[in-house]
């Protein structure tokens, strides 16, 4: 009876410690909208899907340059749906190419743009996921941030949601017939294996699945899509949680010693920091590897 109950306790543990949970946020918003749909018509769909698949809140990442009238109408319909505006810069540059000085000027003017929006969270995302690739302009961020009473909103799960809007795009404006049962298929399975190799990265590393934060973006392919991205996602044992949620996790006070001049994420950070040099980027983040399997999944099956 002992052995049961201490084996019933071990299997509890491991699914506490192995819980897969994941919150949803989208950088770049109000992303241009030139292609498939129209800016209205995909925050329209957007906020249907994610309504549809019971995904209460999400956060958007936005780009205050681009708050035009459209840009403020399609903000203000997603916080209007209850999901958080937060702060993404004011022209999404590269702190890389850019003075300290400079950079924290665009992230001052974003917060004084997009701090009327009623959801509005002092969240901040690194354009390119960069935070500074010198201990002056890290460090200087860092103080910034705290200053002004923000959060470093970091992500876990990476990926190349972005390319693969890019090679949708292009067929669209070169007038392909896209299969779209291929192309929804080919976006949830790259999609899942990112997910899945973070978040073993993440087991190895920390010994426990954190609360995940994944990164896409404000596209068209997203608005799409989303709402299978989430079917899998459940179909495959991951609970959808808030953004709030997510950052109670404790990986969200971790720092880096190390200035870097390119991001893999949170957990990319955790496991370089322990000595990891290969493997920080997975497969899929790679444009040519994306390249062959769109042709091959994608255009090869629309000409069937």
């Amino acid at each position: 009876m002992k052995s049961f109950w201490l084996t019933l306790l071990l299997t509890a543990y491991s699914v506490m410690s192995f819980g897969k949970e994941i919150a949803i946020t989208f950088d770049d918003s109000p992303r241009a909208a030139q292609g498939y749909f129209d800016g209205p018509t995909r925050a329209k769909k957007l906020i249907k899907n994610l309504k549809d698949h019971d995904v209460n809140q999400v956060a958007f990442f936005s780009v205050s340059k681009r708050l035009d009238e459209e840009g403020v109408k399609r903000l203000t319909a997603y916080n209007d749906a209850g999901h958080i505006i937060a702060n993404h810069t004011h022209n999404h540059p590269n702190i890389n190419n850019l003075s300290l000085e400079d950079y924290k000027a665009e992230f001052l003017l974003a917060d004084s743009l997009l701090n009327s929006f009623t959801n509005f969270r002092k969240w901040f995302r690194f354009p390119y996921l960069r935070e500074g690739d010198t201990v002056e302009k890290r460090d200087g961020m860092r103080a910034l941030l705290k200053q002004k009473g923000y959060t470093n909103a970091y992500i876990t799960l990476n990926n190349y949601d972005w390319y693969i809007e890019v090679l949708f795009q292009r067929e669209i404006k070169k007038g392909t017939k896209i299969n779209m049962t291929a192309l929804r298929k080919f976006y949830v399975d790259v999609l899942m294996e990112s997910i899945h190799y973070y978040d073993q990265m993440a087991i190895e590393q920390l010994d426990r699945s954190p609360k995940h934060v994944l990164l896409l973006h404000e596209m068209d392919i997203t608005a799409l899509f989303i709402g299978d991205l989430v079917d899998e996602l459940r179909k495959q044992g991951w609970k959808i949680i808030t953004p709030e949620h997510a950052l109670t996790d404790p990986v969200a006070s971790y720092k880096t010693n190390n200035p870097l001049k390119f991001n893999p994420g949170r957990i990319g950070e955790i496991a370089k920091d322990k000595g990891q040099k290969k493997g920080l980027w997975h497969k899929t983040l790679d444009e040519s590897y994306l390249d062959k399997r769109f042709e091959s999944e994608v255009l090869n099956s629309s000409n069937k």
